[in-house]
């Protein structure tokens, strides 16, 4: 079946637009939003303003460097969560502008979904059934594929994600926004074994990140109560040593999980599957459980268009539409 379609990702702080063609990701433009730096942190208000400033560029971008014309797109495709209520509305309510002004349908996407699709862009691609980590700011997920829309939840974080955790400990740390690639590039200078951190059990294949963070700021208060320079004179090893202890925490439950299952098909996803010390150790685990790894390039882990489109191109083989009363959703179901 021959298809053309543009998707739209406005999830959080990244506007961003992909044109597919029969399958095929021919780009994925992406404008960053740098007025969160001196926040420390993204805020919703400005985050779907800038959106609205972007989102026009952006689609022109991405339907221009495909060649493609409004008259050639088959469906547009948008996020519809989770993510920023704003943010979300931004992208939705402009793909549904254009496709009742094309006259096209439209496709809605789960951006938790498509991080996981994601890695049927480029070759080499998984083969059913298999497990992803999606690890990201807002989520720390174990999912169980079974096909492209059966998908189940074996495992996640019962509180903060571990992206979450590795961005306040950046803040508590003083580096700047974001934090968390600060952390794995101070990480790669250090001493991943000079200190460590307790680790709080959870039942089954379950995380939780809260109490880590919260132990690593009274370790924190603590050393610098007895040298004031602490952080300045140890920032490697303290990176280091934090980072190998949350990717260890990742890591178990991955292997708790791949025995429980029996599978050894093994993808990583979402924003912190970016994550140097993670892909490193993932790989080293990998070898010598035997497992079959997929680890999806760098631009396709942060939030973006591709995963979008990719998601999109399923749904259209499958004529899984949506009308024009669709609504974002904050929390929408896997």
């Amino acid at each position: 079946m021959h298809s053309v379609i543009l998707a739209i990702e406005s999830s959080c702080d990244e506007t961003s637009a992909s044109v597919i063609v029969n399958g095929k990701v021919l780009n994925n433009i992406i404008a960053t939003q740098a007025v969160h730096q001196k926040y420390g942190g993204v805020v919703p208000e400005l985050a779907s303003r800038a959106h609205q400033q972007n989102i026009v560029a952006v689609v022109h971008e991405a339907l221009a460097s495909a060649d493609v014309k409004t008259t050639d797109l088959h469906a547009i495709a948008f996020t519809r969560g989770p993510g920023l209520m704003g943010s979300l509305l931004v992208g939705i309510s402009f793909a549904k502008g254009m496709a009742l002004g094309l006259k096209i349908p439209l496709i809605e996407v789960n951006h938790m979904q498509a991080h996981v699709l994601a890695h049927f862009i480029d070759d080499p691609k998984p083969v059913f059934p298999f497990l992803c980590l999606t690890v990201s700011g807002g989520h720390t997920q174990i999912v169980l594929v079974n096909a492209p829309f059966e998908m189940e939840v074996i495992g996640q974080t019962q509180d903060d994600a571990v992206g979450e955790a590795f961005d306040k400990a950046a803040k508590i740390l003083g580096l700047p926004y974001p934090g968390g690639p600060l952390i794995d590039r101070y990480a790669s200078q250090g001493n991943e074994r000079a200190y460590k951190f307790p680790e709080t059990v959870m039942p089954g294949l379950d995380f939780s990140f809260s109490g880590i963070k919260t132990a690593f700021m009274y370790f924190l208060r603590d050393e610098k109560f007895k040298n004031p320079d602490f952080v300045e004179q140890n920032l490697p090893d303290i990176c280091a040593s934090l980072q190998r202890h949350l990717i260890q925490m990742l890591l178990s439950r991955m292997t708790k999980a791949s025995e429980q299952t029996g599978i050894k098909e093994i993808a990583i996803a979402g924003g912190v599957s970016a994550n140097s010390g993670l892909r490193k150790e993932l790989i080293a685990l990998g070898n010598k459980k035997g497992w079959n790894l997929f680890i999806p390039a760098f631009e396709y882990c942060t939030d973006n268009a591709a995963m979008i489109a990719m998601a999109a191109h399923f749904k259209f083989l499958k004529g899984d539409f949506c009308g024009l009363e669709t609504s974002p959703l904050a929390r929408m179901p896997f």
